[in-house]
């Protein structure tokens, strides 16, 4: 196992895209119907500003009106169910996509989970699309692949792999069980599992493993507001949309999800954390 600790000097070349939008990627945010399309809101402002160079949101009809009223920049389809993701994915110039936020748990989740991932596309999966398959987790394991990156938070990560959370509980959360369990979750469901908390640890089915503690001068108690982990998944899609590999973005993103946290200060909303990016590129980006 090779375990790596993310901090500023371990970034990729963030500036990876080039001087066409589309040479830095078309993301495809999918949503959830109406009154419950903030999540997917927040998930499409950080793939666009963390610098992909498209993001269309995909939404239920019937909540298009709600969506349109909030978004510019973000591009908007309506969807049709599993068969119109499809359709839309026809379109060959989409290269990654986010699905789970504000989605729900009914079984059009799973079935749009399900043509996601049987696109081949790199895909980040997060909050419902990870909860709709509590029950049997090896049906969701059975359809991912090396470019789907799963973004759990503690309670997320029991409903996928309850054994491995149990460890963990009787361990007390010591780092070094959180760094193993997650190691085991990505080889058992071949994705890369973004283990959320105050110290996330990344992991992909090969072993490597990233871990980054948001500790000491790191430390941000104000990043624990609704919505930000829905920022996060934005950020980890739009940086695989540049063409970053899921293991490099979900490591980037993590470093710089914090980052963004640590310029704002107390009394950060989700909404402030893409709009702290520009800030943050500054430091990392090569000119």
């Amino acid at each position: 196992m090779t375990t790596i600790s993310i901090t500023r000097d371990t970034l990729p070349d963030l500036s990876k895209g080039g001087a066409h939008k589309y040479d830095a990627g078309h993301a495809l945010v999918i949503s959830g119907g109406p009154h419950k399309t903030g999540a997917a809101r927040l998930a499409a402002r950080g793939a666009l500003r963390i610098g992909a160079g498209l993001v269309t949101l995909a939404c239920p009809l019937r909540a298009m009106p709600e969506v349109a009223g909030h978004v510019t920049a973000i591009m908007l389809k309506g969807l049709d169910g599993p068969s119109g993701l499809a359709e839309i994915l026809e379109d060959t110039r989409f290269n990654a996509i986010c699905l789970g936020p504000g989605m729900g748990l009914g079984q059009i989740t799973a079935n749009l989970a399900q043509v996601a991932l049987e696109s081949g596309r790199a895909c980040v999966l997060d909050a419902d699309a990870l909860s709709r398959f509590q029950r049997k987790p090896e049906v969701l394991f059975g359809l991912l692949h090396d470019k789907a990156v799963l973004t759990p938070h503690g309670g997320e990560f029991a409903r996928l792999f309850p054994d491995l959370a149990q460890v963990l509980k009787d361990a007390d959360d010591a780092l070094e069980v959180k760094t193993e369990v997650a190691k085991q979750a990505a080889a058992r469901s071949g994705a890369i599992v973004l283990f959320k908390g105050v110290e996330t640890v990344i992991a992909n089915p090969a072993g490597r493993v990233a871990v980054h503690s948001a500790t000491g001068a790191r430390a941000v108690p104000w990043l624990g507001t609704a919505g930000a982990g829905d920022v996060l998944s934005g950020f980890v899609t739009g940086l695989m949309a540049r063409g970053h590999a899921p293991m490099v973005a979900a490591e980037a993103a993590t470093w710089l999800h914090v980052e963004c946290a640590r310029i704002f200060g107390p009394g950060l909303i989700a909404e402030d954390l893409p709009e702290q990016l520009p800030k943050a590129f500054r430091d990392v980006v090569s000119p």
